[in-house]
């Protein structure tokens, strides 16, 4: 392997060789010889060598090449101006040589045969690269550095492409911030003139900035003026941070974030005068210097508008806009001011406004009047929309979102609400906006869409663990643009080991191609409630619903909407019997009164509507506007259930700034049911036509943890005084949630941005605070008393029941108390008479006997606490990131509650993984 010395290949040019003439006689021609390899073992090429030229000009009488094997002789020749016939010179030699090395074809080469004018080109080929290597990358994979390097097997290798792609591999990495990465390469020489090209690369470390200095500052400390800038000091609690390597690009950027902040806070003549990035001796670190002049800081003054455009209130204008006389000078506001306007001017039909602002410093006050002139426009009218990039989505799709048609009067809101309603359909990349531009006349505009298609299929084979469904495994197939015409098909199937459905459904947006959406949905759901008794879960009642829902919408004005819906669905609710039931009927020791009464199955028509308002710029990830929604869905329309459920529901987004998004989420709903009670201490409403509230949409509190439950708290005996005491261990007591006729939930949260680098992989963190509460229902009766006994120190026991037996006719079995003739052992311990006996169950009762009640088991004695059924509020803080995982989408909380009732079940940390939130 030959080291190739990347910064002396060869010496540029070649040996010119002047011959002698004396007496007329030319002298013979002498080759000069290669020169010797550098002392590091580099090759340099040989110089060219050339004869003696004769004193006066020869003429060339033939002219031949040796050496070349893929090189034609007669290419060889066209690199040169040599032809037979031709005369020639020293100088005509000495070209021919550089010809030569010019072309980068030829290791060596000479001439000989000048003394008699046969002239002969030997040459030697430069090799053919066999392949290219790269060693010791790992931070730039080697696709990306090949696709930058111009070498490639089956070229001819030259030592200035060698030398040129070092550089290039080089600049990659400075590109990465490793400044002290190098690059060695070097040739390994085959057969047939072959050589492998090796990169031997040294990535060295990443260079960090090590310090941010300024200099000049003196209203803004250092701290401060670092925070501004995107370029951060290497300090260990920013591990993660992209911002600490340095990029001249971002050098240069901080410059102008420095200058903004110092503009918007009035200093309108500050400026950087030097910023110099300085590598330690080690090429570890940058040392970056800034050098400042702040200024004086200024004042609004005169705050004017002067438009061409008669439609437009100079001083109406000026009135509206942000800026006022008298506050400290900002250059965003006069951005915003200028935003403005032409918006303004947009919504009279101007596309192209021209806003100028004028700026009148004056030094001695240090006051800046601002003076913004709208040159005269001609109103614009909307020649032609042009959408292009929808290979596959209908044109019909797009041009029913926009709120501009050929011929309209343009209207730059209407544009942007075109926009908005584009993207929220999600079949196009995102940022997609509709850029106006000229038309064939100057009061013409032609709206430029240009769409990039998204995949709208997908496909999902899943499973995963959630810390509410345990395992997961879910299928399901989704087409959101299907046969490009905008319509939902969807298939799904969910299993865990609580729950387990059947989903599809379709949704034609635009039926008969007018603005009214119809979908229908068929379902089957498999539910099983739960409680936690001993850190253990544990299935309650089971609920199985089958049914169908028909759904249609229409748009009443460009925000408003209706939906209207029917739904039919099939409940069957029961319990386990080998847990739940005693003599076949459920017992309510065991089961609590409130479960027993759920079991059943009932049909349950409902007819309900939904009243929207919504303005979002995006259905799928807002940042901005609000949506507020009204739901009633009537039960009775036939069927075994009635009752009214209303829902309330509002949101508002908007952007703070810097990258931040803030939302308030707010929710209340109520059921009214219109049967007859069904006895005391029996809700009207039953437990599964309730709202439940707590994880994931209560944050902070358990999955059904806010609100109305019933508790049970068994009995033990403490080890030190053999007294009964109850359990207190939340984990060790039954807990049942019973859900709520009324419930109301509010939320506050703030999105806050990421680096680049977390953005790509799908980080959205978000701190919040919730406020929410479940209630309303009618207080259960007590499922049971248990007997108790007091000691003679006054301590009270509670005992336990027992549960008579019955046989399978339902008639109570005794004990029978003595020994009768003719009895068997079997029918000695049972039967069915109170008093005497009976040879056959059910048989005529003789003797005189008083019999025991058999008893079939005891229940072990228990509290029965009803609790939370309060409008009071809780409330929680907490911190969450959602991720888009290759697993699937992932959020995780970690969630305090501030705020509880007695009875809530709060939960620090929740997490989903494989299912959607």
């Amino acid at each position: 392997m030959t080291a190739i010395n990347t910064t002396n290949f060869m010496r540029v040019g070649a040996v010119l060789l002047c011959g002698t003439v004396l007496s007329g006689v030319p002298a013979m021609a002498q080759t000069v010889p290669a020169a010797p390899p550098a002392a590091t073992g580099a090759q340099t090429p040989p110089a060219p060598a050339a004869a003696a030229a004769p004193a006066q000009a020869g003429t060339i009488k033939s002219l031949r090449v040796e050496g070349s094997q893929r090189i034609e002789p007669e290419t060889v020749l066209s690199y040169t101006k040599l032809r037979v016939g031709a005369p020639y010179t020293a100088e005509t030699l000495d070209q021919a040589l550089k010809d030569l090395q010019a072309s980068e074809l030829f290791v060596d080469y000479q001439i000989s045969g000048v003394e008699d004018g046969n002239i002969v080109l030997r040459v030697r080929e430069n090799p053919i690269i066999n392949r290219v290597i790269l060693e010791g990358n790992k931070r730039l994979k080697e696709d990306k550095i090949k696709k930058e390097i111009k070498l490639a097997p089956r070229q001819i290798f030259t030592r200035t492409a060698v030398r040129q792609d070092v550089a290039r591999i080089i600049e990659l990495y400075r590109r990465q911030g490793r400044f002290a990465a190098s690059v060695e390469p070097k040739m390994v020489n085959l057969d047939q003139n072959r050589v492998d090209v090796v990169f031997e690369v040294n990535e060295g470390p990443k260079s960090k900035v090590r310090q941010i200095n300024i200099i000049g500052n003196e209203v803004f400390d250092d701290d401060k003026l670092r925070g501004e800038m995107v370029t951060k000091q290497s300090r260990w609690f920013r591990l993660l941070s992209s911002n600490t390597s340095y990029d001249q690009d971002r050098l240069n950027y901080d410059q102008q974030k420095l200058r903004q902040f110092y503009l918007t806070e009035g200093y309108a003549d500050f400026r950087v005068t030097s910023a110099v990035a300085e590598l330690t001796p080690d090429k570890r670190d940058f040392i970056i210097t800034y050098v400042v002049e702040e200024g004086p800081r200024y004042k609004f003054g005169d705050v004017s508008v002067d438009s061409e455009i008669r439609d437009f209130d100079n001083k109406r204008l000026a009135a509206s806009l942000p800026i006022k006389k008298g506050d400290w000078y900002n250059a965003k506001l006069v951005e915003d001011s200028v935003d403005q306007l032409s918006e303004s001017a947009g919504l009279f039909g101007y596309a192209f406004t021209d806003v100028s602002p004028e700026f009148q410093k004056d030094t001695e006050t240090l006051t800046m009047g601002m003076n913004f002139h709208i040159a005269q426009q001609q109103r614009s009218y909307v020649e032609k929309i042009n959408i292009t990039g929808n290979t596959n989505t209908q044109d019909k799709v797009v041009r029913r979102e926009m709120r501009l048609a050929e011929g309209d009067a343009f209207n730059s809101f209407q544009m942007k609400r075109s926009q908005d309603r584009i993207n929220s359909l999600g079949f196009f990349q995102d940022k997609m906006e509709i850029k106006p531009v000229q038309g064939s006349s100057p009061d013409r505009v032609v709206l430029e869409t240009n769409l990039e298609e998204r995949a709208t299929g997908q496909l999902q084979l899943s499973a995963g663990y959630s810390s509410l469904e345990r395992f997961i495994i879910q299928a399901e197939i989704t087409q959101n643009n299907f046969r490009g015409k905008g319509q939902t098909l969807r298939l799904g199937v969910n299993y865990s080991a609580y729950s387990k459905s059947i989903e599809a459904g379709f949704t034609e947006p635009y039926l008969f191609d007018k603005n009214v959406a119809v979908g229908v949905d068929l379902f089957r759901r498999d539910f099983n409630s739960f409680n936690f008794n001993n850190n253990t879960r544990q299935t309650t009642y089971s609920q199985v619903s089958t049914g169908f829902q028909i759904r249609a919408g229409v748009p009443l004005t460009e925000y408003w909407s209706l939906a209207g819906r029917y739904g039919l669905s099939y409940d069957e609710v029961g319990l386990d019997q080998a847990t739940f039931f005693t003599n076949g009927v459920c017992d309510p020791v065991r089961a609590g009164r409130y479960l027993c009464e759920a079991i059943g199955n009932r049909w349950t028509s409902s007819i309900g509507y939904s009243l929207i308002y919504d303005s979002l710029n995006s259905r799928l990830r807002p940042t901005a506007g609000q949506r507020l929604a009204i739901s009633q869905d009537f039960a009775g329309l036939g069927g075994d259930v009635r009752y009214l459920r209303t829902r309330a529901e509002g949101s508002k987004f908007w952007n703070v700034g810097g990258g931040f998004i803030g939302s308030f989420l707010a929710e209340g709903g109520y059921i009214h049911s219109f049967e007859k009670s069904r006895g005391p201490g029996i809700d009207p409403v039953r437990i599964t036509d309730r709202f439940y509230l707590g994880e994931p949409q209560f944050r902070g509190f358990d999955i059904r943890g806010v609100g109305p439950r019933v508790l049970r708290q068994g009995y033990t005996t403490d080890s030190t005084t053999g007294k009964q005491i109850l359990i207190t261990n939340r984990d060790q007591i039954t807990d049942d949630a019973l859900g709520g006729r009324a419930y109301y939930l509010a939320r506050a949260e703030l999105e806050i941005p990421l680096g680049a680098g977390a953005r790509e992989l799908g980080l959205r963190p978000s701190i919040y605070v919730q406020a929410g509460s479940l209630f309303g229902i009618t207080r259960p009766l007590p499922t049971a008393a248990f007997p108790t006994i007091t000691d003679a120190n006054g301590n009270v026991t509670v005992l336990p029941t027992r549960s008579a037996l019955v046989d399978s006719a339902g008639r109570q079995l005794y004990i029978n108390t003595s020994t009768l003739a003719g009895a068997t052992a079997a029918t000695q311990q049972t039967t069915t008479c109170a008093i005497g006996y009976s040879a056959t169950l059910g048989g005529a009762c003789s003797g005189s006997e008083t019999n025991a009640i058999a008893f079939s088991d005891e229940s072990a004695p228990f509290k029965e606490s009803f609790l939370g059924n309060s409008a009071k509020p809780r409330l929680s803080v907490g911190i969450g990131v959602n991720w888009n995982s290759p697993f699937g989408p992932l959020r995780i909380d970690l969630a305090k509650a501030l705020l509880t009732q007695p009875g809530d079940d709060p939960k620090l940390v929740t997490f989903n993984v494989g299912t959607q939130f």
